[in-house]
């Protein structure tokens, strides 16, 4: 049976080296990853004046990587399940075998090579030992990357496991979130105490060795010593680790293919709610409340944008941190902006073939489009607003109101017509739902954060004119200069709504048919 998923998982490796956007995929991320690896692997073999130094870099950078496999799936809002649980329900394998062979399946493709180039700076950090300490390296990155490949591999699972209820998925969404946050606080740390690992020699170097990621570098420097038994035992350890979360991705797993998802209740339609009180029943309408429902009940969609919507809130807190001021927390409405429109660039992808019910429908393009955009807006726009208008005052920042007001609704403008822009031109099939709301069929990775950060720059390009403004206003000390960028960037932000969407709407009444072939799932 492993023999068999690694054949399948080669299989469809070599069709995302040829197709389309999977083979941008592919290519693009290996030659980056490739890159990141070789940087890795240099800076734990040179970046160092001692072998102790050398040890403590290479546990901090062992421990960068291993975060990288934990936050990634929750700071991206996906994973890689090329193969997929559910698709072997019915064979008869216990949930063991199956993770036995889903395990050996995920060590197959770029990303475990990538690792493993990285890790393998140890080998290159041992070879002047000698021959003892070169071996303790090669079974050390080997279990290293076992040990991070398994790691992800359960917290995922864990995290599609709390999901499979309503009260699981709010929960998992925070969990989400927090897994996400935790990035930047310790991204900050490494950054701060990066130029100090080489000559440290105190609790800083111990607490680098102590944690499962820096367990191997420890056991090259017990080599170096000839204390060999006293090598072995933190590779017993990995190992030991990697079986534990074997056995608990099992166990995982099992409770993914047995346990139904809680049902979602029956629904009543009352005719009482606040959004048929205030949202006017016109079809633009009925798409708008059709959408509003969608963000709220659809864990797969929650799990997308709420993480980054948090994010958007604590990333200016860690940024202002890091420079010594608070000078970026009054724009935490357009961080909110600007992380929520990177993650919600695949509307009919969350979708898939129920996009069939738009293009069956007469004239039904334009009003689908558009309560797409505007129910994005009432989602993200209010919370963004109100941390615009409150932050800057709340923190004695009164004169950076001209330049959050402005800045603010040119992003929410280039946001709502860049969802929909990007949900037509450049739509991509998500797997049926299941158990891990993180699953992205193997197709975003690489690809899906390029089109989040090419979005990102078209919004950070877009706010240059009111920028512009407020910094001749600024420099000629001419406040009247300033608050005429607010009503520039207003113009600004409806001009690139309605671009978007008529693009998008035309797009979708021409092609409707190619992209309902590219959203059905695979």
């Amino acid at each position: 049976m492993v023999g068999v998923l690694i054949r399948m998982r080669l299989t469809i490796t070599r069709r995302h080296m040829r197709e389309g956007r999977a083979a941008l995929n592919f290519w693009l991320g290996s030659v980056i990853g490739l890159i990141a690896a070789a940087v890795t692997a240099l800076l734990i073999a040179t970046a160092h004046n001692s072998l102790h130094g050398g040890v403590t870099i290479a546990a901090a950078l062992f421990a960068a990587w291993t975060l990288g496999w934990i936050c990634g799936p929750a700071i991206t809002g996906s994973s890689d399940e090329t193969l997929q649980p559910e698709q072997f329900r019915l064979l008869p394998l216990t949930s063991r075998q199956l993770a036995y062979g889903l395990a050996a399946a995920a060590f197959v493709g770029p990303a475990p090579i990538v690792n493993l180039i990285a890790f393998g700076g140890l080998v290159l950090l041992a070879a002047p030992i000698g021959l003892g300490a070169t071996g303790i390296a090669i079974l050390g990155a080997l279990l290293q990357l076992v040990f991070v490949v398994l790691l992800s591999r359960v917290v995922v699972a864990w995290l599609g496991a709390a999901m499979r209820s309503r009260r699981g998925k709010d929960l998992g969404v925070l969990l989400a979130a927090l897994i996400g946050l935790s990035y930047y606080p310790l991204n900050l740390l490494i950054s701060a105490v990066g130029p100090k690992l080489d000559g440290d020699n105190g609790g800083l170097s111990v607490t680098l060795r102590a944690l499962p990621s820096g367990w191997a570098p420890y056991a090259v420097e017990a080599a170096s010593r000839g204390d060999y038994l006293l090598a072995l035992l933190p590779l017993l350890g990995l190992a030991l680790l990697a079986l534990a979360l074997w056995q608990a991705w099992a166990v995982l797993l099992e409770r993914r293919l047995t346990t139904p998802a809680a049902p979602a209740g029956q629904i009543v339609d009352t005719g009482g709610g606040l959004l048929d009180r205030f949202i006017p029943p016109t079809p633009v309408g009925a798409m708008v409340t059709k959408e509003l429902r969608t963000w709220w009940r659809d864990g797969r969609r929650r799990a997308a944008l709420l993480p980054l919507l948090l994010i958007g809130f604590v990333l200016p807190i860690f940024l202002s941190v890091r420079s010594g001021g608070s000078g970026t927390i009054p724009f935490s409405g357009a961080f909110v902006v600007w992380l929520a429109t990177m993650s919600s660039t695949n509307l009919y992808g969350f979708d898939g073939t129920a996009v069939w019910q738009t293009l069956v429908t007469p004239g039904a393009e334009r009003a689908d489009v558009r309560g797409r955009a505007y129910a994005w807006l009432i989602v993200v726009a209010p919370v963004a607003v109100l941390a615009t208008l409150i932050l800057p005052g709340a923190l004695g920042k009164a004169y950076l109101y001209p330049w959050a007001l402005a800045t603010l609704p040119v992003l929410l403008g280039v946001g709502a017509g860049s969802v929909v822009f990007l949900s037509t031109h450049a739509a991509f099939a998500l797997p049926p739902q299941g158990g891990n709301p993180f699953a992205s069929s193997g197709n975003p990775g690489c690809t899906k954060l390029l089109f989040q950060l090419s979005v990102g720059l078209v919004q950070l390009l877009a706010t240059a004119p009111v920028l512009a403004i407020l910094g001749l206003g600024a420099g000629l000390h001419i406040p009247l200069l300033q608050w005429a960028a607010p009503p520039v960037g207003l113009v600004l932000g409806g001009c690139a709504a309605i671009l978007g969407i008529r693009t998008a709407t035309t797009r979708l009444e021409t092609r409707g048919p190619e992209l309902l072939a590219e959203v059905k799932p695979r």
